[in-house]
């Protein structure tokens, strides 16, 4: 089942992330270090970073020692990730359908990570177990993936919009292919465990997400991402045409104010994230 569906949207969604890099990197900086402090990189000899994005974690294995190798479905976000770490192997490819060693040769990966990037697989248990395919007996799988209960991440600046919009969209459902996909638990366990991976441990991270890049309020950061987002971009699709351009930045204009009120209470824009993460064995001695 190959997944055109996230292929198709994040055609259009890369855009944002690539040109948000440096404020994503910011905010997920207490995520990206329970990642990296998890993968024990610094024994690590060739790592599979799962959804790469702009290269993050990809930067972190090189800088580790290990050889990287990067796979992310969007063509844009692998060209980003390529200019930001030129020692890394990208390949454009659906890690759940691909022959990863293949496209990517080497020795089996001893290390697979992943930040945001494992939760849009249409069919997760076939993604997993074809990615254990490429790893070696004994691999460490280490994730992040958002949690039950998150809501801030996806609405916060984007309030005003949908409270206007028609038909709001759905935003970000549990357990459905998206940003919510590994939500709960017990689904996590019943993937990795039906995909042949072993000694699955799952913590929660509280971390604080802070949008004050450089000391900022945080304002200009998250309108920035808020703006870039598929709600944004749905609700200006209905309703600039609507409202008139005018009214469309008067719209905008609210929705500022609100971030402006927030960063007001407590020094800039802020809130607590709900994330799983999530590490794995691939069995000594188990066929992948």
């Amino acid at each position: 089942m190959v997944n055109d569906a996230m292929a198709t949207g994040w055609a259009t969604g890369a855009a944002g992330w690539i040109r948000n890099e440096r404020i994503f990197d910011h905010v997920f900086t207490p995520v990206t270090a329970a990642i990296l402090a998890a993968a024990d990189l610094a024994h690590a000899t060739r790592v599979l970073d799962v959804g790469c994005g702009t290269g993050t974690l990809l930067a972190a294995a090189v800088d580790a020692g290990a050889q990287a190798v990067g796979v992310d479905i969007s063509q844009p976000m692998a060209d980003a990730a390529r200019s930001r770490v030129p020692a890394a192997t990208v390949v454009v490819a659906d890690a759940q359908t691909a022959d990863l060693l293949a496209l990517a040769p080497g020795d089996p990966f001893d290390r697979v990570t992943s930040r945001f990037g494992v939760m849009f697989f249409a069919d997760p248990v076939a993604a997993f177990a074809n990615i254990r395919a490429a790893t070696a007996p004994g691999a460490r799988l280490t994730f992040a993936a958002w949690r039950e209960g998150e809501s801030d991440v996806f609405t916060v600046g984007n309030e005003v919009f949908l409270e206007r919009l028609t038909a709001p969209p759905t935003v970000a459902q549990p357990d459905v292919p998206g940003p919510m996909g590994l939500a709960s638990g017990d689904r996590i366990g019943q993937v990795l465990g039906d995909a042949g991976w072993q000694a699955v441990t799952l913590t929660e991270l509280e971390p604080e997400l802070d949008y004050g890049v450089d000391g900022t309020d945080g304002v200009d950061a998250r309108m920035a991402v808020a703006q870039s987002g598929s709600v944004a971009r749905a609700a200006r699709a209905e309703l600039e045409p609507r409202l008139g351009p005018d009214g469309w930045d008067d719209l905008v204009g609210q929705a500022r104010e609100r971030l402006v009120d927030r960063a007001a209470a407590t020094g800039s824009v802020r809130m607590t994230g709900h994330v799983w993460l999530v590490t794995a064995v691939n069995p000594a001695g188990s066929p992948a």
